[in-house]
């Protein structure tokens, strides 16, 4: 066989092979919401309906003609759709919803149809068969239902290439959705689930969102919580387990949890000491499957076509296909009643006018059924109707106890009835829209109440994880070889939790956001190592190499990539000076110049604005020369406290010292020494005058270039010799 020969034989097997997974097995149908093994489940249900419960294993032997994929796969889809309590009645044990324990064996439990599944998925003469997988029986192509089931019992599957989730809705309110969409009128529906809780339905998005569903929760005192309903999806173990992860990991603390779940749902947890209920509630919703998040996506089969629809386009397209059902009924129903007055408009006649009289004297059956039609024409030319050879053969087969016992008036009765049920029944047929509403009505009065809604629609207080997760890890940093981590037991260490992330600014202007973990590795001299609070504010003095000018910035580190390195000083810059603490006093002193009259200036650094960390920040003093810098404590008010100092998370480096002197400066050290406090040098009179000539002759020739315009404003300082 050639390579294309084989990529042939397997891209048609494998396409049958997706259309049967997705068609026959994992994708609903939205004509009957119903997947195969379900329909094929009720079909044999209604076929060995007689009123009384049957054993669950004769129903799956029974429904194993129709359906080729075994006992199990039956047993648990008829467990699983009768616990939904709509079409299946139950007796015996077939689980629990909360708990999670499974129903008995097949030949213990016993189940039949409800009076609604009798009522509204069961019509043979408007149900179309095919053959059944080995062609010996005939099964339903589509049941003729007339709710929307797949919006009653919710649905998931798995299929090639696509999936679908369709969560449940109440009885009541998918029955007034189509009420209200028969009238013209929105409506909005949202799910529903048997385990109760609660939902915040603001992401639903009419079936192509998600939902939030929470347990419900009440507090029996400050140290004790009950649960009494749980999320949509777990058992009361599923749960307890959860919670017991959470004490393990030391998310949440507890001292006890026990449960007492029967029919309704009972989980006592005993809070630890110094933890509140409310605190203790948060903690369930964040780190446990008290609450889960289930998404909506809704993908049907629709005439023979996977399709992803809304909840509003199932509730419509399951009207429309009511009405259509309907419609045939009452046809059929319209149908029948007048081929019953039909004959007894001919069994009428036949018998008041005596007309089997006439046979007695023929002689062959040919000539009597010729008889009986010859004597029927006068009265059927008069009332247009027709006789067949089936009619004549029905009176032909007329007891002599009916004839005689026939009663004119009762028989005249009876044809009125039906004369008046066929008026009502072409009325609903004028006016099928109303029928529809009528009939919706009905099954609302008589099943309603059995369907309440179960599950409460809130708006939840989105819990923010991180803020609630206790920091029970203890990290470490060691800057003698750079690692940091839980695992490091290094000369500094901080609390953190999982969902923390730890941040790093390096000397050389560069910074970093990483996920907690064991051990890291810092690549370069660290100024800050901690954990990220994105409303920390760092605060940078750098200074650019070619022009020398001083900038100050003062930074939140608030958005990032993991993992990422960013800069915080501008490429070609070397910092001078980093703290992160919130408030300090900058003193700096600038390079000695000619004409400086001031050499020190003090500044608060919460007098600079808070800007990104990506900003260039403002010049620190203008265009004047830093040659050091120096960092002071101050106190609550604002006063500098120079026996503060400059604390830092790691080590001080040259950049993080208090007194800062810049590489490259071969300025003296700078002090604030006013000159009026140094000593004078001893100067002889002959000196005195020597200078003082001088500084004559100076001041002349300044004269004279100021009348020539010759002197700038930076000009040298005409005293600057002078001491």
């Amino acid at each position: 066989m050639s390579g294309s020969g084989l990529r042939r034989i397997f891209d048609r097997n494998f396409l049958e092979y997706a259309s049967y997974v997705i068609k026959d097995r994992a994708i609903p149908d939205d004509a009957d919401g119903l997947k195969p093994v379900q329909r094929r489940i009720l079909w044999s249900l209604g076929e060995m309906d007689d009123g009384r419960f049957s054993k669950v294993a004769n129903v799956i032997g029974h429904c194993m003609k129709y359906h080729p994929h075994g006992d199990q796969s039956i047993g648990d889809a008829l467990v699983s759709l009768a616990n939904r309590g709509y079409f299946i009645e139950r007796q015996g044990n077939f689980g629990n919803i909360f708990t999670g324990d499974p129903a008995s064996a097949s030949r213990y439990i016993e189940c039949r149809l409800t009076e609604l599944a009798r009522e509204t998925l069961f019509n043979k003469r408007i149900t179309d068969f095919i053959p059944s997988y080995d062609g010996r029986n005939l099964e339903p192509v589509l049941l003729p239902s007339k709710l929307p089931v797949l919006l009653l019992l919710g649905a998931e599957g798995i299929a090639v290439g696509m999936s679908t989730r369709i969560l449940p809705h109440n009885f009541q309110e998918v029955l007034r959705a189509q009420i209200a969409c028969l009238n013209g009128e929105e409506f909005t529906l949202y799910p529903d689930f048997l385990q109760g809780g609660r939902i915040d339905v603001s992401d639903y998005d009419d079936g192509r969102g998600r939902i939030g569903n929470r347990a419900r929760i009440e507090k029996a005192d400050n140290k004790n919580l009950v649960i009494r309903e749980i999320p949509w999806g777990t058992t009361t173990e599923s749960v307890i387990s959860s919670i017991e992860a959470a004490a393990r990991k030391g998310r949440i603390k507890i001292s006890s949890i026990n449960d007492y779940t029967t029919d309704k749902v009972e989980i006592n947890i005993h809070l630890s000491r110094g933890v509140g209920a409310d605190e203790g509630i948060k903690r369930l919703f964040a780190h446990t499957d008290c609450e889960k998040k289930h998404t909506s996506n809704i993908v049907v089969i629709e005439e023979g076509v996977p399709t992803e629809t809304t909840v509003t386009d199932l509730v419509h397209y399951s009207t429309g296909r009511l009405i259509e059902i309907l419609k045939l009924e009452l046809k059929l129903e319209l149908g029948d009643l007048t081929e019953k007055l039909h004959w007894l408009t001919l069994e009428q006649i036949f018998i008041e006018n005596r007309l089997y009289k006439n046979i007695e004297e023929c002689e062959s059956w040919t000539e009597v059924r010729t008889e009986v039609r010859d004597s029927l024409k006068p009265f059927i030319v008069e009332q247009k109707i027709e006789v067949s050879e089936e009619d004549i053969d029905k009176l032909l087969s007329l007891k002599i106890r009916r004839i005689s016992r026939f009663d004119i008036e009762a028989h005249k009765g009876e044809m009125g009835d039906i004369r008046k049920r066929m008026k009502e029944v072409r009325s609903c047929l004028r006016n099928i829209v109303e029928f529809a509403i009528s009939y919706i009505e009905r099954l609302l009065e008589k099943f309603g109440s059995d369907h309440p809604r179960l599950t409460s629609i809130e708006d939840f207080t989105e819990i923010d994880v991180k803020k609630v997760s206790i920091r029970n890890l203890k990290a470490g940093f060691d800057p003698s070889c750079s690692f940091l981590g839980t695992s490091i037991k290094g000369e500094f260490s901080f609390s953190v939790s999982e969902y923390d992330r730890f941040i790093y600014l390096l000397e050389d202007g560069t910074y970093s956001v990483v996920p907690v973990q064991e051990k890291y590795f810092i690549d370069g001299t660290a100024i800050y190592c901690g954990v990220l609070d994105k409303e920390k504010i760092f605060t940078a003095v750098y200074r650019q190499k070619g022009t020398r000018i001083a900038y100050i910035k003062r930074f939140c580190v608030e958005s990032f990539i993991l993992d990422k390195e960013y800069r915080f000083v501008p490429n070609g810059s070397e910092l001078v000076y980093f703290t992160h603490e919130p408030e300090m006093l900058l003193d700096f002193w600038f390079e000695r110049t000619k004409r400086m009259k001031k050499r020190k200036e003090s500044v608060l650094i919460s007098t600079f604005k808070v800007t990104g960390e990506s900003a260039k920040g403002v010049q620190l003093c203008g265009r004047k020369v830093i040659s050091s810098i120096k960092g002071l404590s101050v106190d609550d008010d604002g006063n500098a406290d120079t026996d503060g100092e400059d604390q830092q998370e790691i080590p001080a480096n040259d950049v993080q010292e208090e007194s800062t002197s810049i590489p490259g400066d071969t300025d003296e050290p700078a002090e604030d020494i006013p000159q009026d406090d140094a000593s004078e040098a001893v100067t002889s009179p002959e000196e005195l005058v020597q200078k003082a000539e001088e500084l004559s002759r100076k001041a002349a020739a300044a004269v004279k270039d100021a009348e020539e315009g010759l002197i700038s404003d930076d000009g040298d300082d005409l005293f600057h010799d002078v001491d």
